[in-house]
């Protein structure tokens, strides 16, 4: 039975992946994200399938998505608490920062299904904008723009209005909503004048967020700035948000993530194993 194991998990809203290791030994899956109150229990059937004990994890850092405050992180890390001798929980955009900058200054724009612009100071202070979810936040993410789209386009029959009603009706609406926007982005890099404004639209809020994250940390020009989610994770999507940070005034260095969250994450855990906070 393996020990000294440290285990990463990025938990977000529809895939979870888990890495774990020790010396000689190490295992990783991806598989359909349980919810953040069934995770202890997703985690004690993965504990038995790869005959892990609690004692032999040394740590557990989970990333998790909709986790963000202090008060937050410490309910999670008591629910988890008999699954390893350490777990600490933190936010998923922040394992997506560290993934991207390690201990370094500068922002993170994520955009995919939502959006939200995580940065840090030099003095290690953390400033977020955006992130508040589909009915308060999450403007310039994937479900922005296909909410805006649906809005303009979905109602020219009778038969369009009963597709969208019958999406807003479903259990996974926002992610159905959001799953739109990469036809919008083919539509707009083919030249459609109807996707277009969407897309420059929401290129345009992630660059706005991001310049009031830059000048609450007062972060020194020219800012790192790296990305992550599927929005950013498109080059032509990309290009135009850098595009806009430069029309409003923000001069930003493009530095392409290092690695991805689940590494990130589980490196944290190696740490922890061995006894180092960070």
């Amino acid at each position: 039975m393996p020990t000294g194991v440290a285990v990463g998990v990025d938990l977000g809203g529809t895939r979870v992946r888990v890495v774990a290791s020790a010396a000689g030994w190490s295992r990783r899956v991806q598989t359909r994200a349980p919810s953040l109150t069934d995770l202890p229990g997703f985690l004690r059937r993965l504990w038995r399938r790869w005959g892990l004990s609690p004692g032999g994890v040394a740590a557990l850092v989970v990333a998790a998505k909709g986790v963000w405050t202090p008060a937050e992180q410490r309910l999670e890390e008591r629910r988890l608490r008999g699954l390893a001798r350490r777990v600490r929980v933190i936010s998923d955009v922040e394992a997506a920062f560290l993934g991207a900058l390690g201990e370094d200054p500068g922002f993170l724009i994520l955009a995919g299904t939502g959006s939200i612009v995580l940065g840090r100071n030099r003095r290690g202070r953390w400033a977020r904008a955006g992130g508040l979810g589909p009915l308060l936040g999450d403007e310039g993410s994937a479900f922005y723009i296909g909410r805006w789209w649906l809005t303009a386009t979905g109602r020219n029959t009778a038969r369009d209005e009963e597709r969208l009603r019958q999406i807003a009706r479903a259990p996974d609406a926002v992610a159905r909503i959001a799953a739109v926007a990469p036809s919008v982005l083919r539509r707009a890099a083919q030249g459609d004048r109807r996707a277009l404004p969407f897309v420059i639209s929401s290129q345009e809020i992630l660059a706005a967020l991001a310049c009031v994250v830059a000048e609450d940390l007062r972060l020194r020009p020219p800012v790192p700035v790296s990305w992550a989610g599927s929005l950013m994770e498109n080059r032509a999507f990309r290009t135009g948000v850098l595009r806009w940070l430069r029309r409003q005034g923000l001069r930003a260095r493009a530095v392409p993530p290092a690695q991805p969250p689940i590494e990130a994450a589980h490196a944290l855990a190696t740490r922890l194993a061995r006894g180092t906070k960070r």
